[in-house]
């Protein structure tokens, strides 16, 4: 069976479809750098998934440029800052984590800055932190969303009501960041070549 194909849909251009065990229901999504993606049920055939997609060309219509939008501002962004500076980066984004822990109270043990192309950043069971350097790259409040995000971890390890309880006391809009942090999903796929692993310890909070 064939798992997945492209079609160039007149009015929105080239759309990725694939078949998905998790999807339950036909999903569109339409995100910067990788285009409108369609997740197809296994057992919904690819015809029906492309009617499906030609009865929502006005919605995607509206929503494409925005991503295009959001494609352009990071390039341009890219064109001045890359390649990042992975030390001065790494230092810039080490002394945010040390400021965001002190003003609330959440200690973490070591800090490790590393370019990743699956996530923004984690919290080991031992309270150790992991950044990635393209968050040197994020507007300054979604760098802020996800230190927070993971500096709550070291109270809260799981994902359950009282984390994001917490993480929507400290940042406010949670929900409004974490869509436009999805937002620039495709950007964790960009390369920066020549990076090595910057580790620091806890900054003294003095």
């Amino acid at each position: 069976m064939t798992q997945s194909k492209t079609v160039e849909i007149k009015g929105i251009g080239i759309v990725l479809f694939e078949k998905s065990a998790r999807a339950k229901y036909l999903n569109i999504s339409v995100k910067p750098f990788t285009g409108v993606r369609v997740a197809v049920p296994r057992r919904m055939s690819f015809k029906m998934a492309e009617q499906a997609v030609d009865a929502k060309i006005s919605w995607l219509q509206k929503h494409i440029p925005k991503m295009a939008q959001l494609e352009r501002v990071y390039r341009e962004r890219a064109k001045i800052e890359e390649p990042i500076d992975h030390r001065e980066a790494g230092k810039l984004l080490v002394a945010r984590l040390g400021e965001l822990s002190r003003l609330h109270g959440l200690p973490f043990k070591r800090v490790s800055i590393r370019n990743q192309r699956t996530r923004w950043g984690s919290c080991s069971s031992k309270n150790n932190i992991n950044l990635n350097i393209k968050l040197f790259l994020l507007p300054a409040e979604l760098r802020d969303y996800v230190i927070l995000h993971e500096l709550i971890h070291t109270k809260i390890k799981s994902h359950g009501s009282e984390f994001y309880v917490e993480l929507g006391r400290l940042v406010g809009n949670a929900r409004v960041l974490k869509t436009s942090l999805n937002s620039y999903k495709g950007v964790l796929s960009m390369n920066n070549h020549g990076e090595k692993d910057y580790q620091c310890s806890l900054l003294p909070s003095t």
